[in-house]
């Protein structure tokens, strides 16, 4: 069910329910902020709270609020939910924890969130166990503590699962304008999706930024990233959850490689959303997203008075994927004639201090610099400390980059390479002039990094991950039968069911075999598969001295140029995870990969075979054939044809060789793992 958010988010009345100190603080931010609703305190026997007269409960109220803040114990959330809903508020914000998140420590919890669930019917809710939400838009705050932001006319919107984090981003100094600020909960009704959706839709909000520890609907996403595209407005993700204690534990590389985080990141990239590490560069992307919008490719500029910061932003950008271009002809005419013969011209550019302190001078050789082949010009300039420093002299540089966007509306940015050398209020001088005021080099090339992503081209639905199963080891030869009956391309084979009977069947195969113990996992660490056998003899050696009593028989293919390894893992919050990586020996030597989700675009498959180390073997190194291409492609194709035909049951394949030749591409090894 999709709820209206709206009079929630956007109130003309606010009730706020209980008359403890929390309680108290959220109408003292309201009136703080300047709210100009009403602001109806509900306490069953205080005659007032933080100065306004007291209603006994919520029939009482004069009429049904637009939002609620519920302060009360965990029970008497539910029945002040259930009232509030039967007379028609248009949503509230559920303070009180002890509900599902608190399931494994209280037995109570889960049975708790489901009487919430019924009690709400379809009246919109925060939480339980949140802080709410800020409207700086509005100045309607229905949150119980102190925050750092400030009325805004326009502005960025945060979601977060942490209450914390919310808090502490509102505290930022960064000059970032914030629209609305909103803590999630445990999303027991409203997840990040959601509140996100019905944040884009304020014509006010310029971008979104997304705060997330767990992704759970998975459509809602999809829905989200889909409006967001409508809307033109962009959307970012900082996610949480890369450690290796959150991987589960399975038997094949390909587990190993994905591990817990490449299904998030494979979402992220399929809906188009950037990825940012950090708090830091997480706010700078914003700032960049809420004064430029999306930027149209990666190629920048710098430019700064010190030799040292040159080199600086050139090291920083190397690891980053953005292009400083070399200077056109253009270019390079406009600032020899800005800054005569002594600068040695170059992107990044070193202007030296010969102009210093003429604003006129500075913004003339600000604005050579800047060229339509650019998506961003930075002028890196760090302001001395406000408490032991005179920054008068600095004025001019203000001036310069303020100019310099007046008079060629290029894209402009002012970085400071430490980021508290940047003031607070030259930010907000510069933000209201449209230039963006980036605090930190490195998390300013991030920005640029992270806003020059290409929308990649509409996805089709997920395929959505399928309940849980105990799953058993399918057999190598009955999983590649399997395979191969969607295209995959197998090696001759028959099945020995004796070590005496290997040496007649590879006669039947025909030499060179290879031989396979049955029923073993990893069979090159077990001792369990033999290659390139010439007789019959070195079979019946080799199988009566393997840990196995059946036996795989195959032909021993020849010519591979590389090898390939493709795996699907089952990710129960993420979908199908389809990894592309270096096979073979090399797989974990490597560490050489590259994931997305089920079903794939070409576009997804092409961008991950090229992302590959490898690549340079697949497309012919150094005079050595190349590989056939699209029998690679037919590999991909045939195991994502039997995934989405057979998904369910289906925990994770393997094919490990994938052995690729100028004109074939043969599965080696299949591992496959479902339940039937």
């Amino acid at each position: 069910m999709t709820r209206d958010l709206s009079r929630l988010f956007r109130p003309k009345s606010i009730a706020v329910i209980g008359g403890g100190a929390w309680c108290r603080l959220v109408i003292e931010q309201c009136r703080k902020m300047g709210f100009d609703g009403a602001i109806w305190p509900v306490h069953p026997k205080a005659e007032d709270v933080a100065g306004l007269p007291a209603f006994k409960d919520a029939d009482s109220l004069p009429e049904a609020p637009d939002a609620a803040f519920i302060g009360v114990n965990r029970f008497a959330t539910i029945e002040v939910v259930r009232a509030l809903s039967a007379r028609g508020a248009g949503g509230a914000v559920c303070f009180a924890s002890g509900f599902l998140e608190a399931a494994a420590e209280d037995a109570e919890g889960a049975g708790l969130q489901a009487q919430l669930l019924d009690a709400a019917g379809e009246m919109p809710f925060l939480g339980p166990n949140c802080y709410g939400f800020i409207n700086y838009l509005d100045g309607a705050l229905l949150w119980p503590d102190q925050h750092g932001g400030q009325r805004a006319e326009k502005g960025v919107a945060l979601v977060t699962q942490s209450s914390n984090i919310a808090i502490n981003l509102t505290m930022q100094k960064r000059g970032l304008p914030l629209a609305y600020v909103v803590t999630a909960g445990n999303q027991a009704q409203s997840g990040i999706a959601a509140i996100g959706e019905a944040l884009l839709e304020d014509d006010r909000v310029t971008a979104l930024g997304l705060h997330i520890e767990g992704f759970g609907d998975l459509r809602a996403f999809e829905a989200l990233a889909a409006r967001a595209r409508e809307l033109g407005k962009p959307i970012i993700a900082l996610k949480v959850g890369k450690s290796a204690e959150a991987q589960a534990a399975t038997v094949s590389h390909t587990a190993s490689l994905a591990g817990g985080d490449a299904g998030a990141g494979a979402l992220l990239a399929r809906l188009g959303i950037p990825r940012l590490e950090d708090l830091p560069s997480f706010l700078e992307t914003l700032k960049l997203l809420h004064v430029t919008g999306r930027l149209p490719s990666n190629r920048i500029a710098t430019i700064s008075c010190s030799g040292g910061e040159a080199s600086l932003a050139a090291d920083t950008g190397h690891t980053r994927n953005v292009v400083f271009p070399p200077l056109n002809d253009r270019q390079k005419t406009d600032l020899r004639d800005a800054l005569g013969p002594m600068v040695a011209l170059a992107n990044p550019l070193d202007y030296h201090t010969y102009i210093w302190r003429d604003s006129e001078a500075m913004t003339k050789a600000f604005s050579a610099m800047m060229d339509p082949q650019l998506a961003m010009t930075m002028l890196i300039v760090d302001f001395p400390r406000e408490d032991r420093c005179d920054a008068s002299d600095w004025e001019c540089t203000i001036q310069a980059a303020i100019g310099s966007r007046e008079r060629t509306g290029a894209n402009v940015g002012l970085v400071a390479t430490l980021p508290e050398l940047l003031p607070e209020a030259v930010a907000a001088r510069l933000m209201e002039a449209g230039v963006v005021p980036f605090c930190g080099l490195s998390e300013a090339i991030a920005a640029c990094e992270a806003a020059s992503l290409p929308l990649p081209e509409t996805p089709v639905p997920l395929l959505l991950p399928t309940p849980a199963v105990e799953p058993d080891l399918v057999p190598e030869a009955d999983a590649k039968w399997q395979l191969a009956s969607y295209g995959l391309r197998v090696p001759r084979s028959k099945r020995a069911a004796s070590a005496t009977n290997a040496r007649a069947v590879a006669v039947d195969v025909g030499f060179p075999v290879v031989l396979k113990g049955e029923g073993v996992a990893h069979k090159t660490e077990a001792g369990a598969v033999v290659l390139n056998l010439n007789s019959g003899q070195e079979v019946s050696d080799a199988a009566f001295s393997m840990p196995a009593s059946r036996f795989l028989v195959e032909e021993m293919v020849t010519g591979a140029v590389a090898e390939l390894l493709i795996g699907v893992v089952k990710d129960p919050a993420h979908g199908f995870v389809m990894t592309l990586a270096a096979g073979g020996t090399l797989t974990e030597l490597m560490e050489d990969s590259a994931s997305f989700l089920l079903p794939a675009s070409d576009a997804d498959i092409e961008a991950a075979l090229q992302s590959l180390r490898i690549a340079k073997l697949l497309d012919g190194y150094r005079g050595a054939p190349a590989a056939d291409r699209e029998a690679i492609l037919r590999a991909i194709r045939a195991v994502e044809a039997y995934v989405m035909e057979n998904a369910l049951g289906l925990e994770e394949i393997e094919i490990n060789p994938l052995l690729c030749t100028p004109a074939d591409a043969v599965a080696a090894d299949a591992l496959m793992r479902r339940k039937y």
